[in-house]
């Protein structure tokens, strides 16, 4: 059985942290640090002329360390860090201009940047955590600078500046909840098998890749087990797919109530599922599986006036014994299967031939 990588949703979307995947991110504060850069330079320029030299040397040496990041945001690891940096550094500038002695109006309008750039670079939690104090701040700094608000026409002002930003930091929180929201809902279809409910083959794929690296480094087994109905063609034929997919969700719900918390259960495709059994040992593997078969065996589903009855076979692989890769775990899990189902069906079997069936216990013998 080929089993290519896949992606990790779940862990890719952990990571994220907002909108933007790592990758996006790491681009979007280069083009940010050379644009602020750039800036910089001229608004180094115009201190000068105005006399501002302290601020003027400021800027040329941020602008300065800007370009130099364009060249270090290529390879760091510490990305979160940078963007944390440029973020506090950035928006207490904004604070600075605003306090100036001759500050512009027009300085305020940098209060509206804030959760714009906190919530895309840093998402909702964080986003919202680091803008609403320098809001405050610059909001309170802008009360100051119109001084007297006893007329309506600063009142007026001052009012339209904190509605602004109010509405502007509500609409970033409420638009990050509901991408956040829709992102989650698009990886659980991605992940998730829709008849069954289960994981579907390429989110078991991750969960068993992330099993073996887990188990290498605490020196923990545990056994891949995969599982077909069998002769499940024949419920098809006779009484039709609704039937089929009937049975499907039944196995199902029985996997899922059998198995502990910290197993694992998929639907690798068709009547074929897949199941991951932590921390057992060989022998206890084989007696829990051995009782799902049972427990699969005793159902009779009803549908109609008819009574659906079907068992399964199950192949199991070991590791680290039957293989240290996912590739060998379900090779030698899929050898054990079919060796189950040239041994009669209905019953469990390993890939070196040992298997369990209703009527012979455990049994040795090779696949022929």
């Amino acid at each position: 059985m080929k089993t290519p990588n896949h992606m990790d949703l779940g862990a890719t979307l952990e990571q994220s942290r907002s909108g933007l995947r790592d990758s996006h991110r790491r681009s979007l504060m280069r083009l940010l640090f050379a644009v602020t850069g750039g800036a910089l330079v001229v608004f180094a320029c115009l201190q000068i002329l105005n006399g501002f030299w302290w601020v003027a040397a400021g800027e040329l040496v941020a602008s300065a360390s800007l370009f130099f990041g364009v060249w270090r945001l290529q390879v760091t690891d510490l990305l979160q860090q940078w963007i944390y940096g440029y973020l506090v550094l950035l928006f207490s500038f904004f604070l600075i201009i605003m306090v100036l002695p001759e500050a512009s109006v027009s300085a305020f309008v940098w209060i509206l940047m804030i959760p714009v750039l906190a919530y895309l670079l840093l998402g909702k939690h964080e986003g919202m955590i680091l803008s609403l104090p320098f809001m405050l701040v610059g909001a309170f700094i802008y009360y100051r600078h119109l001084g007297d608000v006893g007329s309506a026409r600063v009142m007026i002002d001052l009012l339209n500046l904190l509605l602004c930003a109010v509405l502007m930091l509500t609409f970033m929180h409420v638009y990050e909840q509901r991408r956040e929201e829709s992102e989650q809902r698009l990886v659980d279809m991605a992940q998730t098998d829709a008849l069954t409910g289960l994981a579907n083959r390429s989110s078991f794929q991750s969960t068993l890749n992330r099993t073996i690296a887990e188990c290498d480094r605490s020196g923990t087994e545990f056994a891949l087990v995969i599982m077909d109905i069998d002769h499940f063609k024949l419920v098809n034929d006779t009484l039709g797919h609704e039937a089929g997919d009937m049975v499907l969700q039944s196995i199902g719900q029985r996997l899922t109530e059998r198995l502990r918390a910290t197993d694992s259960v998929g639907r690798l495709g068709g009547e074929e599922f897949g199941l991951i059994l932590r921390d057992v040992k060989s022998g206890v593997a084989f007696e829990l599986i051995d009782e799902l078969r049972q427990r699969i065996a005793d159902c009779q589903l009803p549908y109609g006036e008819a009574r659906i009855r079907v068992t399964a076979s199950f192949g199991i692989a070991q590791w680290p014994e039957h293989g240290r890769s996912a590739e060998a775990l379900f090779r030698m899990a899929d050898r054990g299967l079919y060796t189950g189902k040239r041994a009669g069906r209905n019953c469990v079997a390993r890939a070196d031939g040992a298997r369990l069936t209703p009527a012979q216990g455990i049994s040795a013998g090779r696949a022929g």
